[in-house]
């Protein structure tokens, strides 16, 4: 499986470094106010990956922090139920405990 998977990932680098020596022709980019900046379109098309990468991780954190929440409360949760279970087998190991001695009546 490690071979496949490095097989597949070294097909990708060699297809999207062929696709980075087809795309190196000069963009201009227009941003508000009149700000250009030209570069070549393989490291805009970059760069934009990897900051919709980013933003993607952001948006998915929230979600992720629940979810560590969530779990860290159920881990403790099952915690106590395994701590009252093996309380629970003790006590059935135990011999029964008499309720109350009461002395004779006789004796007092």
């Amino acid at each position: 499986m490690k071979i496949i998977t490095r097989v597949i990932a070294a097909i990708l680098f060699i297809l999207f470094f062929f696709f980075a020596l087809r795309n190196t022709q000069e963009v201009t980019l227009h941003f508000l106010l009149g700000y250009e900046r030209t570069d070549p379109l393989v490291l805009i098309l970059l760069a934009f990956f990897v900051a919709g990468a980013v933003l993607g991780v952001l948006a998915m954190t929230p979600t992720l922090f629940r979810h560590r929440r969530e779990a860290a409360r159920h881990k403790k949760a099952v915690a106590l139920l395994h701590k009252q279970w093996e309380e629970q087998k003790a006590a059935e190991k135990q011999p029964p405990q008499p309720d109350s001695v009461v002395p004779p009546q006789h004796l007092i």
